[in-house]
């Protein structure tokens, strides 16, 4: 049987799986057919949509999107349900689509149960596996043996990934389900209807990481998982905020850096009310985190409003204090730069509009809550807004509309650009640049991270390219910059331009007078002004390209 696993993107609140992510699910759904002897291709929605991917050359189709929290994407859009249908009603074989959990209570429009033979309810590996094996689907879920053998075998998708040997982060799941299942957790989160939390063993998650690393991923971060902080924690099921294991958390992180030796390793959600409770613990796991991780990690916390009617209304996981503390912590530990150029690790905040208990004056105790962090001089990484979407209960959505947008356009220009100047100020050299995208006489890449920064530059530049960027300036969202070093020798005279202090009829000086054997025939043809103190630190005569 020949099988495929289309990849239409996952964009939950515990899991990513958007380029340049590649989600577990659909590892996991091509392990389990490996497993069962299928002849397993894998491809993304993207690769569908131009044409390259001949569905008729397969008996079984298994799609995969989970969107619960959708996003803005610089490239890679998940399947829209136009879409999803067209490719079930044209597909001949057999075919079942993994919408995630919660799905059944959206409606689709058009209909996706009417173009798929089988919409997975539990989990599609195992319905898949079966199928294979039986001709029988059983809509069942997968158990922890299978859960880690899939995942193993599945590392081999990767390798068909059309960012495979660039920019490809595969998400590495640590645990299923959400300590707060006893109470249901989040109102609006799929993670507690897994029930139960199960956490994989450090040795398993070690020897997944070994496998990605084996074919050709070079960057990792764990994730699919409500809280970093809760894994293995200690009275799980007794109380919703368990004490934090530093020494399981500092054995598996050390042990991925050291043996799998990832150039990206980043983590994801973490619950500030388990860091407020724990904070010698939670500290303990942060130096960690700070200490086996890469730069530029971010701790995504799940604020989501700080209205105490919404965080009453919702289950939320934790109040404004409770968050506050936590930021506070992981500033104290994690603010230091590293070797790419960004702190550490820092906090983010996530806020969720249109939960049950919302109004007008919500909008305005989030702002009173940012204004707070900002008053004391603390880093956020990221303020991430956004609307629910209903997957457990029915949400009134956002009814203020004018509030909200009043709301995000207050924290673009009065929280992240003044969080920017604060992360990344003028000078800051951020380190291996993924270019991505060219819009004319601009371009544009990122670091490969969890929540990159979008790092623009004023002159064209050949996409694919890895290079250094010196921060000149930055936007609410993203960061101006330029090649760091400029080579002057080579450079265009759009790059020379750009240089600070140098400006246009010096760079067509340099132009005229290259190519300069020395850089001290370079600053002697432009003389001793002071105005060139800047050009000094971004002039050279080497190259900046990285491999």
């Amino acid at each position: 049987m020949r099988a495929l696993v289309l990849d239409c993107y996952t964009d939950e609140p515990a899991c990513l799986g958007v380029p340049p992510f590649i989600s577990p699910y659909v590892r996991m759904a091509y392990g389990a057919l490996r497993e069962a002897g299928a002849d397993v291709g894998y491809a993304t929605i993207d690769q569908w949509r131009t044409g390259r991917i001949d569905l008729t050359k397969f008996d079984l189709l298994a799609a995969i999107r989970h969107v619960a929290v959708p996003g803005k994407y610089l490239r890679g859009m998940p399947a829209s349900d136009r879409e999803l249908a067209k490719i079930g009603e044209g597909f001949r074989g057999a075919s079942v689509v993994s919408l995630g959990l919660g799905s059944s209570r959206r409606d689709t429009k058009p209909s996706l149960k009417d173009a798929f033979h089988r919409v997975a309810e539990k989990d599609l590996d195992a319905g898949l596996h079966d199928l294979v094996i039986s001709g029988n689907y059983e809509d069942r879920r997968r158990t922890t043996e299978e859960w880690n053998a899939w995942l193993l075998r599945g590392t081999e998708a990767c390798a068909d990934h059309p960012d495979h040997g660039g920019t490809l982060i595969a998400e590495v799941q640590m645990s299923r389900g959400c300590v707060r299942y006893v109470s249901g957790g989040c109102g609006f989160c799929t993670e507690p209807l897994h029930g139960e939390i199960i956490f994989r063993t450090p040795k398993d998650i070690l020897s997944e990481a070994e496998a990605l690393g084996r074919v050709g991923v070079r960057h990792l971060r764990l994730g699919a998982q409500s809280c970093v902080y809760t894994y293995m924690a200690k009275g799980v099921g007794e109380t919703e905020t368990p004490t934090p294991s530093p020494d399981v958390m500092e054995k598996l992180l050390r042990g991925i850096s050291e043996v799998v030796r990832p150039a990206v390793f980043h983590l994801d959600n973490a619950n500030p009310a388990v860091i407020a409770a724990h904070p010698d613990e939670a500290r303990e796991v942060t130096k960690a985190i700070a200490k086996h991780c890469t730069d530029g990690n971010v701790l995504a916390f799940g604020l989501e409003s700080a209205d105490p009617s919404v965080f009453k209304a919702n289950n939320l996981n934790a109040n404004p204090d409770q968050t506050l503390v936590a930021v506070r912590l992981v500033n104290e530990v994690g603010a230091a730069r590293g070797a790419g150029g960004l702190p550490r690790v820092l906090p983010g905040i996530n806020f969720l509009a249109g939960l049950s208990g919302e109004t007008k004056e919500t909008y305005h105790l989030n702002m009173d809550f940012l204004k707070g962090v900002l008053s004391e001089g603390l880093l956020l990484r990221r303020t991430n807004i956004r609307q629910v979407i209903p997957s457990r209960k029915e949400s009134p959505g956002v009814r203020s509309r004018k509030e909200f947008s009043k709301f995000k356009r207050w924290v673009r220009q009065e929280v992240d650009l003044p969080m920017l100047e604060r992360v990344v100020p003028d000078g800051t050299v951020l380190g291996s640049v993924y270019i991505e995208l060219r819009e004319g006489g601009r371009t544009f890449g990122r670091q490969v991270g969890t929540y990159p920064i979008l790092v623009g530059l004023p002159y064209p530049v050949d996409v694919g390219r890895w290079v250094d960027v010196a921060v000149t300036g930055r936007g609410p969202k993203s960061v101006m910059g330029i090649i760091q070093p400029t080579p002057a020798n080579t450079a265009s005279l759009a790059m020379l331009e750009a240089v600070p202090g140098i400006g246009r009829r010096r760079a067509m000086t340099i132009v005229r007078g290259r190519p300069f054997r020395t850089s001290d025939d370079l600053w002697k043809m432009l003389g001793e002004d002071d105005s060139l103190e800047a050009a000094r630190k971004h002039l050279a005569l080497d190259d900046a390209e990285r491999g």
